[in-house]
């Protein structure tokens, strides 16, 4: 028993020892000895088209009323009596939108109406009166001094007729503000106040636009003063409605604007059936020059450095840096001059933030 005690102590050793040796070759088998920077990287391309670039502009605009009116009194001040419109209802011109409480000018007016009628009576009697007297004078039966006193009565009392007039005419006003109309026919685009409030002189109650016409204002700066010439044609974008349109310049300023060193520019656009809100964002693109030869690559693909797009291409399963001069940028494109890009290659799309120069790539169309 003795003499194979250290024989079987022995074997448990080798035995222990082979199998951590055997754990140890299985490990490592699993190990990847590929470093990751040599390993290839996937990415997704699109290919580079051939299309024609041509130079432009674009600015931001406001879509603007042909005409906008905002109503209000502006004579009196008074408590608010009916409101008879809200946004979005269509009026005409001459109908009513809102009356004022306007009791008080109201009985000023009538009393001033009855003076101005007492006047006239009085006057017509001094006349009468005077004439009556510049017969007698012929007779003698009276002095030219009584004559000449009523006929000056007569003036007088004319004049104070005459200002009762212009009283009277004032006071009119007033009550006809007190009956607030459209100027012309419309939408009402806002309401401000209600039955109750107190409206002063000057304060609007309610807004009346005309959206048969409306007019895309842009300001552009001095350089493109040329560009935006009445009679150029531009293409308009409406963000609030995603529609496209296409119209002509209307309408140039002649000076720019001495603060911002913009000019002025307007675009009309005929809309009978009113589809355009106004007060919305409009892009305007102005095309500026002749279109020349270009290869587009999607903006996804590139970015923009000091006016050059830094994008890859991929050659034989390989990553390629490129950086040449930007052309200029439509839509969701980035165009290239042929020369720094032949149509047909490889653009890297997805993927591109994790590449360097002559990295080796897995690529795949991009859906």
């Amino acid at each position: 028993m003795k003499k194979w005690f250290p024989i079987g102590v022995a074997g448990g050793v080798v035995l222990v020892i082979a199998l951590g040796a055997a754990l140890i070759v299985h490990a490592e088998s699993k190990t990847n000895k590929v470093s990751l920077a040599d390993s290839a990287k996937p990415v997704s391309f699109v290919v580079a088209e051939n299309a024609p670039y041509r130079p432009s502009r674009t600015y931001v605009g406001t879509i603007r009323p042909w005409i906008e009116a905002s109503v209000g009194p502006q004579f009196v001040a008074a408590y608010v009596d009916t409101v008879l419109v809200r946004p979005g209802a269509m009026v005409q011109r001459n109908e009513v939108l809102a009356t004022l409480d306007c009791r008080n000018a109201s009985a000023a007016s009538q009393a001033i109406a009855s003076q101005a009628r007492a006047i006239d009576a009085r006057q017509k009697a001094i006349a009468d009166e005077a004439a009556r007297k510049k017969a007698l004078l012929d007779g003698g039966f009276i002095s030219e001094n009584d004559v000449i006193q009523t006929e000056a009565r007569s003036e007088a009392e004319a004049a104070s007729l005459a200002a009762q007039r212009a009283s009277l005419a004032q006071s009119t006003l007033q009550v006809d503000d007190c009956v607030l109309r459209a100027p012309f026919a419309g939408e009402i685009g806002a309401r401000y106040m209600d039955p109750g409030a107190f409206v002063r002189p000057g304060a609007p109650i309610a807004t009346v636009v005309d959206r048969t016409t409306v007019r895309i204002i842009i300001d552009a700066p001095e350089s493109d003063f040329e560009h935006v010439a009445p009679g150029t044609k531009t293409k308009i974008h409406v963000v609030s409605t995603n529609r496209d349109l296409d119209a002509s310049v209307s309408r140039r300023a002649p000076s720019a604007d001495p603060g911002t060193r913009t000019v002025h520019v307007e675009i009309d656009v005929v809309d009978p059936d009113r589809t355009l809100p106004v007060n919305t964002t409009a892009e305007v693109r102005v095309d500026v020059g002749e279109p020349v030869p270009a290869v587009k690559i999607p903006i996804a693909s590139a970015t923009i450095q000091n006016g050059k797009a830094v994008f890859f291409t991929i050659d034989a399963d390989v990553a390629h840096i490129h950086a040449p001069p930007l052309l200029g940028e439509i839509g969701g494109d980035f165009y290239l001059a042929p020369k720094d890009l032949a149509a047909g290659a490889k653009v890297v799309t997805e993927g591109r933030s994790s590449l360097s120069d002559k990295d080796r790539v897995t690529a795949g169309a991009a859906p």
